[in-house]
């Protein structure tokens, strides 16, 4: 049984566990059909029942079920840990957790090599630790927690919007205001399920956004997310018609990196057990800064 939490109520339930899960709306809609999704603990068996604030939705899905996670000896850059959390400076190229296309080769499989049963199960085996996702190719500060309480309690802070989350980006092009705020809905793509998009029916989706450096063709960009939608920097980018550099799902030009130039650089957030008011910073990884420094040598 996987379990996810309501952080902003407002969507639809088979939308809020799509964009949650990646998984279909047409398999969300057959789950719900069959009795398999519980809103707090009582069956939901309609697709529109509007999802809130704090909810806690459990579903059952045979594709998960056996909750049979590899363990794999993946490098991690651990920037913190305690018997509680660990703050993970991930890489590229890393998948968060099992999905469709990826069984294996994920931070899921690694942590669980790493630390076995101990990590919570909040979400069920495949997504154990997890508490929020990064991108595969974003890189950057992750928080996973290693006990339920610790899930629980990180869980009310994301809820809540307590935590901070900036994050660092190359932009195409120059934003005209050096500050800003993008306040546009975000929801699945009507054309292309893969990608994401501002759209009117979307979920609503705040970023804030300060312009750190320009360059003739590009810009260094810090955001905080107010919101955390699914590809939402990258969506809102892409929006204000300046997309992450090399994110070629939303139009990003090529400057040579393996993936979008988006980097998880610093994330605060009140320790689980203590309370204490924990800042963690990661630099961004070495092919990120070798571009800066091109751009900053061409002006």
């Amino acid at each position: 049984m996987t379990t996810v939490y309501c952080t902003e109520g407002g969507a639809r339930l088979d939308v809020f566990l799509s964009d949650e899960t990646d998984i279909s709306r047409s398999h969300i809609k057959k789950l719900i059909d069959g009795g398999s999704v519980l809103i707090g603990g009582v069956p939901a068996f309609k697709a529109g029942q509007i999802v809130k604030t704090g909810d806690s939705v459990s579903f059952e899905d045979e594709a998960e079920s056996d909750g049979n996670i590899i363990p794999q000896d993946i490098p991690l850059d651990i920037v913190y840990e305690d018997d509680d959390i660990a703050v993970i400076n991930k890489q590229r190229n890393l998948v968060v957790h099992p999905g469709a296309g990826n069984k294996s080769g994920t931070l899921v499989n690694a942590l669980v090599y790493k630390y076995g049963e101990r990590l919570s199960c909040c979400y069920g085996a495949v997504r154990a630790g997890i508490v929020h996702r990064l991108d595969k190719d974003t890189t950057g500060l992750i928080v996973i927690a290693k006990t339920d309480s610790a899930h629980a309690a990180l869980g009310e802070q994301f809820a809540a919007h307590t935590v901070k989350k900036l994050y660092h980006a190359v932009l195409d092009g120059n934003l005209k205001s050096d500050t800003g705020t993008v306040d546009a809905p975000i929801g699945r793509d009507k054309k292309n399920r893969l990608k994401m998009a501002v759209v009117p029916d979307g979920r609503r989706a705040v970023t804030k956004y300060r312009v750190m450096e320009r360059y003739k063709s590009n810009c260094y960009v810090e955001f905080e997310l107010c919101t955390g939608r699914t590809h939402q920097i990258r969506v809102h980018s892409a929006y204000l018609h300046h997309p992450v550099s090399c994110d070629v799902l939303y139009g990003g030009s090529s400057l040579g990196a393996s993936g979008q130039l988006l980097h998880s650089a610093v994330l605060t957030l009140e320790h689980p057990r203590s309370a204490e008011r924990m800042t963690f910073t990661a630099p961004e990884p070495t092919d990120f800064v070798q571009i800066l420094d091109k751009l900053r040598a061409k002006g």
